[in-house]
């Protein structure tokens, strides 16, 4: 047998490649659907089974699971390791002029605690329908539906009209910097002709009336906070007129009793009167004005009761997450901290919060530091892809509202928006209202079915926004 060299066979395929004319445009990619999301299920219950928790990360785990599959499937791909241990990857279906796609989950899951769940958080169970795992809703359960598209693409053979690229990243549940942020450093020429980011952060969703698609276009900024109080330690057992520990409590009761501004901003208002529709009396009502219902003190509480994400999108928040003081019961520290998840309106400035908090606290003792924080950005809803994106859901789901979203939590996706690229967050799968609890809960889980049918829905999505 004579053996060719793996360089000399590379170029005989790509001379091969070259001469064989391309499809027609317009050609649809018509794979075996049922084979595709069966082997998506099989494929998430593996992803499922890699520890990729973070902290610590140990992305490059699930870089290696996929690697596999693309060295299986004969796809090229690179990796990168922005830190040991801290993988990511990505892989491209080279295409037409077309401004570049690209298909962008996170790698890295949260943790979770096994003696809170009725299975192991990492055995990729099945049960009654629903596939348990901790990222089967964020986002490894988005990362296969997305892979599978991926791939009846490249098993076609079509030739694209834009790039698809196909980008799993890490430590997106810390911040991004060692995936999404490194990428954009230290790649650039990966997004020199990006076109849209579909990523994370949409959701399908089950309501009585029908079924509603929600695709995230901003959400609040996040700024992370440090508080850090001294004075002079002591003995626990003579209690001092003022202490580090005091001083920060009576900072933190400030902050929790103050009051932020509600106001609202256009894409607030817009994602407000778009979910009018699906809320009965009296908020429905309330909601096609939410600027003026917002200037009741009464309403906004009772819209905290109901539906606490709804109340955050009216104003800035701050929770208070962290505290730290001493290491034994006897003994005042020299210092106390706390941390706060702030998360700001699209449109707020950074400075003017923290000068705002300054105020708040009234204490130039407590120094304040800024642990993270990202800037505001809105992507355009007015445009072919969100259209596409609409007219796939209520092909799928009859009479599907498909609405611009805000999202109260953060995502990847505000490093390509400071780029000035299209992203939005977007998942072709429906979930009840209870189930959205499980996202960084515990149990979290997905139907089995959802699967299934969102793999075909993301493979319609792909050949419309890329055949052409």
């Amino acid at each position: 047998m004579i053996r060719i060299p793996a360089a000399v066979r590379s170029v005989a395929l790509v001379l091969l490649v070259a001469a064989i004319p391309s499809p027609a445009i317009g050609q649809q990619l018509a794979p075996d659907f049922d084979a595709l999301g069966d082997q998506a299920v099989e494929r998430l219950i593996e992803y499922l089974r890699v520890d990729t928790t973070n902290p610590p990360g140990n992305e490059t785990a699930g870089v290696e699971y996929l690697a596999a599959i693309f060295d299986a499937e004969g796809v090229p791909y690179e990796t990168g390791e922005s830190a040991p241990g801290r993988g990511n990857i990505w892989a491209r279906i080279p295409g037409g002029d077309v401004p570049r796609l690209v298909l962008l989950h996170h790698i890295d899951v949260v943790p979770a605690d096994r003696d809170q769940w009725t299975v192991d958080p990492l055995g990729g169970e099945i049960r009654d329908g629903y596939l348990y795992g901790r990222g089967a809703l964020d986002t490894k359960g988005l990362g296969i539906v997305h892979l599978q598209a991926f791939l009846a693409l490249h098993r076609s053979g079509i030739r694209p009209d834009r790039d698809v690229i196909y980008m799993a990243t890490a430590d997106e549940e810390a911040g991004g910097f060692f995936g999404a942020g490194w990428l954009v450093e230290n790649r650039p020429e990966l997004f020199a002709d990006v076109g849209v980011v579909l990523n994370e952060g949409g959701d399908g969703s089950f309501e009585e009336d029908g079924v509603t698609f929600t695709v995230e276009v901003t959400q609040k900024v996040p700024l992370w906070l440090r508080l850090v109080s001294v004075n002079t330690p002591g003995h626990g057992s003579m209690p001092q007129a003022e202490s580090s520990v005091t001083r920060l409590l009576r900072a933190l009761s400030n902050i929790q009793a103050h009051e932020f501004e509600a106001r609202i901003v256009p894409a607030v208002g817009e994602y407000f009167r778009a979910q009018a529709e699906s809320h009965a009396e009296p908020w429905r009502s309330a909601f096609v004005d939410i600027a003026s219902s917002v200037r009741d003190r009464a309403f906004l509480t009772t819209l905290q009761i109901y539906n606490p994400f709804l109340h955050a999108l009216t104003r800035n928040t701050c929770s208070i997450t962290v505290l730290e003081g001493s290491g034994k019961i006897n003994v005042v520290p020299p210092v106390a901290a706390a941390e706060l998840d702030c998360r700001l309106l699209p449109d707020q400035d950074p400075d003017a919060f923290v000068a705002q908090l300054e105020t708040i606290i009234n204490d130039s003792k407590i120094r304040m530091e800024k642990i993270m924080g990202f800037s505001p950005a809105v992507s355009d809803s007015d445009t072919d892809i969100f259209r596409a994106i609409h007219a796939l859901s209520q092909r799928h789901y009859s009479g599907a509202r498909v609405m611009p979203g805000v999202s109260s939590g953060f995502t990847d996706s505000h490093f390509f928006r400071d780029l000035g690229i299209l992203a939005y967050g977007y998942s072709p799968m429906v979930l009840a209202p209870s189930e959205m609890v499980r996202y960084h809960g515990n149990d979290e889980r997905i139907e089995v079915e959802q699967v299934r049918r969102g793999t075909r829905m993301m493979v319609e999505l792909l050949e419309a926004l890329t055949l052409q």
